[in-house]
């Protein structure tokens, strides 16, 4: 009987986990027969099997919650049905490949019933502090609203960037922040959680920014103590830093500070799960 091994890769929205996932599909992973592909806000592509994708869509939407995933709450529901959907798609899966995995943020958001479908998966966490990703989002949004206004005639374009776009820019930020701030807390709380259950041989907690430095590492790591059977490909050649926005102080746009310390408890609480290979 064929022995799989199947990699979980969860992280938080803008977290680093399309860089990573990226770079595993170089070193030769399976990751999905069909992935999500790029977009204005993540030109490389995301890296996401649009199976999981769509039905991790489906049961948000049971829940009444966001399809972005982009919620502070969880799933109070997943249904039998759903589960016998995901269960099919992990036999088709293991029947096809002896080592595969998937990429989804809103994994995060349904590690409980991971856990139970797939009770010996191997989980690749990927963590980014609170600021740098509160921040991401942020701008990531307010360049839909950006182009819009930029798409219109020259006199409203001057307006926009000369009167308006900061004023804008201002209140939106003032409008979102502290709304992804509480998904960020709600995303790694998950993780924490699922981590703290976690037998240490069956996790890795990275940080994507320091892939840099020990991708050889890591990919040693996976292929000696689970036995994956990858190829060394560079994270420089996937790692495009110029794609990477600089970060804004997001801590002013949140009015309910105490969240800014709950966030730093909770990120210096991962940090001191993250993997040294």
């Amino acid at each position: 009987m064929q022995n799989n091994t199947t990699l979980i890769i969860a992280g938080m929205h803008r977290s680093g986990t399309s860089l990573i996932t990226s770079w595993l599909n170089k070193c030769g992973l399976q990751l999905g027969e069909t992935m999500v592909g790029p977009c204005p806000s993540n030109t490389e592509g995301h890296f996401e099997d649009i199976e999981f994708l769509k039905l991790h869509e489906e049961m948000l939407g049971d829940n009444n919650l966001p399809l972005t995933g982009l919620t502070e709450d969880l799933p109070n529901d997943i249904s039998i049905y759903h589960k016998e959907k995901l269960r099919t798609i992990i036999k088709v899966k293991n029947k096809r490949y002896r080592e595969w995995g998937w990429k989804d943020p809103r994994t995060c958001l349904f590690l409980d019933t991971y856990k139970e479908l797939l009770p010996d998966a191997r989980y690749l966490i990927v963590i980014r502090d609170y600021k740098s990703v509160v921040s991401s989002l942020l701008q990531r949004d307010f360049k839909d609203v950006d182009k819009k206004y930029m798409e219109r005639g020259q006199f409203q374009r001057f307006i926009w960037k000369n009167f308006r776009r900061k004023r804008r820019l201002e209140a939106f930020y003032n409008s979102k922040a502290e709304y992804y701030l509480k998904v960020w807390i709600a995303y790694n709380e998950e993780l924490l959680k699922s981590v703290k259950a976690l037998s240490s041989d069956s996790y890795l907690v990275l940080n994507y920014a320091l892939l840099n430095e020990n991708d050889a590492r890591v990919c040693s790591y996976l292929k000696e103590h689970w036995h994956l059977s990858l190829k060394y490909f560079k994270f420089t050649e996937v790692y495009k830093e110029k794609l990477i926005n600089e970060p804004i102080d997001t801590d002013s746009f949140i009015v309910n500070k105490p969240l800014l310390f709950k966030a730093a408890e909770l990120e210096n609480n991962l940090m001191n799960y993250l993997t040294v290979v």
